[in-house]
């Protein structure tokens, strides 16, 4: 049973050195600010508790992991200003996971599309269910993929990023994203991933997590300018996204 709460949900479970968040929205698990907001603080807090060793992203429910930027908050958008500071909650999200001390091991159950590629790409290793098709539908609202661009491309490299991105209506599979990088293992049966989940963050908790914080550093070497970058595209996501073309798209694309 999912949260129905329009501003969606956010847990935190620590046992054994191993922090679960969950995030839930009713609506694919989709992100309103406010849910970027506070995933983006507990990710601070958890980078920062002595008690925690390697932190668990996943999203509530059995069917979509994440439906990217909530497309209501988004028609809600009416200038540059409002638009900057709604994409720039999926630029300090990604920073804040760059940034965290602690490992970040994504469990992906089901489809993601824009923002939830983007956070995904921005786990350290991520285990995946065969029905975790993504899509980048950005162009096709009117907009496009510049904040989470880096992210994605960091795993997938330029030429999967533009076939995945230029084919905004069309899912590629769990295989496709796996052989491209963007997830370490895909399975077959939900508890087959949650068994080898268990295992893997059990052994990378008993790591030195000292040697596991700088040899994260070394994983997102040259990635220090993205909180410049992330935030500057931000602000021209927002600019596209309070034009008439963007907003008709967008009414299109939430009543299909």
């Amino acid at each position: 049973m999912g949260t129905t709460r329009s501003n969606g949900s956010l847990y935190t479970n620590i046992v054994n050195g191993i922090a679960t968040i969950e995030f839930g929205h009713p609506a694919g698990n989709s992100f309103v600010l406010e849910l970027l907001e506070r995933l983006t603080k507990t990710l601070g807090e958890l980078s920062n508790n002595e008690a925690v060793s390697v932190i668990i992203l996943k999203s509530e429910g059995d069917r979509t992991f994440c439906a990217g930027a909530s497309l209501d908050e988004l028609l809600e958008v009416d200038n540059i200003s409002e638009g900057k500071i709604f994409f720039s909650g999926f630029a300090h999200l990604i920073n804040a996971m760059r940034n965290c001390k602690k490992l970040i091991v994504g469990r992906v159950q089901g489809k993601a599309v824009g923002g939830g590629v983007g956070i995904i790409a921005a786990c350290d290793y991520v285990f995946a269910l065969e029905a975790a098709s993504i899509r980048l539908s950005e162009l096709s609202i009117g907009i496009a993929p510049l904040v989470i661009a880096p992210a994605v491309q960091r795993k997938i490299g330029v030429a999967a990023l533009s076939e995945l991105s230029l084919s905004p209506n069309e899912w590629k599979s769990a295989y496709w994203a796996q052989e491209k990088g963007l997830f370490s293992k895909v399975f077959g049966k939900q508890e087959e991933m949650d068994k080898e989940l268990e295992i893997f963050t059990e052994k990378l908790a008993q790591y030195n997590p000292e040697a596991m914080e700088e040899w994260k550093k070394v994983l997102w070497e040259g990635t220090g300018n993205w909180d410049t970058l992330l935030t500057n595209r931000a602000e021209i996501t927002g600019r596209l996204a309070i034009s008439e073309e963007t907003k008709k798209a967008l009414e299109k694309f939430k009543n299909n």
